[in-house]
C-alpha cells in the first residue's frame, strides 16, 4: 500500500502545483487585482474541497462499511483519495511558504502539519482509511468557506449570493464538519483499547485543533455575516460604505487572519 500511496501523493502535490502555476497565465478579477496570490491559492483550494468532499461522501454512501469498520474496511480507490488531499496539503504548504512570510502562514502550517501527520497514517500503513475518508467530509463545508472568500475578494458582499453562501457555511458547518469531528472523537474514545496510544494522541491532537479552529470560524462567521449585517441605527457622522465593510469582513476571513483561514 505504502509505494503506491506515496506515488499518489506525489502526483498530487505536482498536479496541484502545477495548478497554482497555471492559474498565473488567466486573468484575475479586477476588484481582487490587489491579491491576485491569495485569488489563486483560494481557487486551487476550491478544486481540492470539490474532489475531496464530494468524493468522500460519493464514497461512504456507495460503501458504509468504511463508517462501519474505519481501521479496515475499504476500498482500493478509497487510499487514492486519501492521498490526493496529502499531496494537495503539502502543495498548499508550499505555495504559503514561497508567498507569505512565516509569521503569516505558520497558524495555517500547523494545521496542515497535523492533517498531513493525521492522514500520512492511513497511507503509510493501510489502516484506518475509511477514517480517514469520513475526515474528508470537512471538505464539504470547505467549499462553501473558500466560495465565501472569493466572493469577498471580488467585493460581492453583501448581495444576495453573499447571504446564502453565509448560511450555506453555517448550515454546511454544523453538517459536514461538526457532525464528522463529533463522530470521529466518539469513535476513538470508544476504540482506544484498539488503537495504539500513538495514533490515540495523534489523532486525539487533530481532531482537538480542527475542531477548536472550526468553532471559533463558526462563531465568527455568525457575527460577521449574520449578527453584524442587521439593520442598525447608523451614528452620526459616522458612514459604512459597501468597500468598507467588504474590507472589514475581509479582514476576517482571509489569509493573513488565520485564525478564520481553515483549510481541511
Amino acid at each position: 500500500m505504502a509505494p503506491a500511496g506515496l506515488l499518489v501523493t506525489g502526483a498530487s502535490f505536482a498536479a496541484f502545483r502545477g495548478l497554482h502555476w497555471g492559474l498565473q497565465l488567466l486573468p484575475t478579477p479586477g476588484s481582487a487585482a490587489q491579491d491576485r496570490w491569495k485569488w489563486r491559492n483560494i481557487c486551487v483550494s476550491l478544486v481540492h474541497s470539490l474532489l475531496s468532499g464530494a468524493g468522500a461522501l460519493l464514497g461512504l454512501s456507495l460503501y458504509p462499511q468504511m463508517a462501519a469498520d474505519p481501521i479496515h474496511g475499504h476500498p482500493p480507490w478509497a487510499l487514492v483519495l486519501v492521498a490526493v488531499s496529502v499531496g494537495y496539503f503539502l502543495a498548499d504548504g508550499a505555495d504559503m511558504l514561497w508567498n507569505q512570510t512565516l509569521g503569516q502562514a505558520w497558524e495555517l502550517l500547523c494545521h496542515h502539519l497535523v492533517v498531513v501527520s493525521c492522514l500520512s497514517t492511513a497511507i503509510l500503513s493501510g489502516h484506518y482509511v475509511g477514517f480517514s475518508v469520513v475526515s474528508l467530509l470537512l471538505e464539504l463545508n470547505s467549499t462553501c468557506l473558500h466560495l465565501r472568500k472569493l466572493l469577498l475578494l471580488s467585493r460581492q458582499a453583501p448581495s444576495l449570493v453573499f447571504s446564502v453562501t453565509s448560511w450555506a457555511t453555517l448550515a454546511t458547518l454544523a453538517l459536514f464538519r461538526l457532525v464528522p469531528l463529533g463522530w470521529m472523537s466518539l469513535w476513538l474514545i470508544r476504540q482506544h483499547h484498539q488503537v495504539p496510544l500513538a495514533l490515540v494522541i495523534l489523532g486525539g491532537t487533530g481532531l482537538v485543533t480542527v475542531g477548536a479552529m472550526s468553532i471559533t470560524l463558526g462563531v465568527r462567521i455568525l457575527v460577521s455575516d449574520v449578527l453584524q449585517s442587521r439593520p442598525h441605527p447608523s451614528i452620526p457622522g459616522q458612514k459604512e460604505t459597501r468597500d468598507s465593510r467588504t474590507c472589514c469582513d475581509g479582514e476576517l476571513v482571509t489569509r493573513d487572519g488565520s485564525t478564520l483561514s481553515l483549510k481541511d
